[in-house]
């Protein structure tokens, strides 16, 4: 044996929700990316330092989103609302462990979202799609602590607190301690 695993490619998939899809990012939505990570409350959350800029829609929605499904460590999502086909919020999944059946997701929603449970319903079935339909065995969710719309969110979606990673993360601000929230297998019985 060689000693090494096989990099896997991060499933494609598209999830139905009452209110809305979740599915690959495309060119198409490049516009409706960027403003939501033009959005100053997004951007006091994002977990990227600030010098790294702004976000760019049409990169964020094809190469880079193909880059990370390519390398295995996970996708860009757009989250569509079903009544009207608009963009309203993106998820992300990242850190993918495959031997761990592991994977990270992340999530911004356009400010005409917010405050609907959109957020929540749609990490809420893209969590549940990864477990029963690609194996994954642990969702996780990190959220800066003060961000209390994040916290509301992974609990309506039926995540559990797990505790403080100190000093983990990074905000636009600077770097702070990360919430663990998980969304495991056992949780769907």
């Amino acid at each position: 044996m060689s000693g090494h695993v096989a990099v896997r490619r991060f499933p494609t998939l598209t999830v139905s929700a009452p209110r809305m899809h979740v599915r690959p990012l495309d060119a198409g939505d490049a516009k409706g990316v960027t403003e939501v990570f033009a959005d100053k409350q997004t951007q006091r959350w994002l977990p990227f330092p600030r010098e790294y800029g702004q976000i760019e829609g049409l990169a964020w929605c094809t190469e880079m989103a193909q880059e990370r499904r390519d390398s295995g460590s996970g996708d860009h999502y757009g989250v569509v609302r079903r009544e009207d086909d608009r963009l309203v919020g993106c998820l992300w999944t990242k850190r993918t462990d495959w031997v761990g059946r592991v994977t990270e997701v992340s999530y911004a929603m356009a400010p005409h979202a917010r405050g609907f449970g959109m957020a929540a319903e749609a990490v809420d079935a893209l969590a549940i799609a990864l477990i029963l339909e690609h194996g994954f065995q642990r969702i996780e969710l990190r959220v800066a602590p003060g961000n209390v719309a994040s916290r509301r969110v992974a609990e309506k979606a039926g995540f559990t607190y797990e505790g403080l990673l100190r000093n983990a993360g990074h905000v636009h601000s600077g770097r702070v301690d990360l919430e663990v929230w998980s969304f495991v297998a056992a949780d769907l019985r």
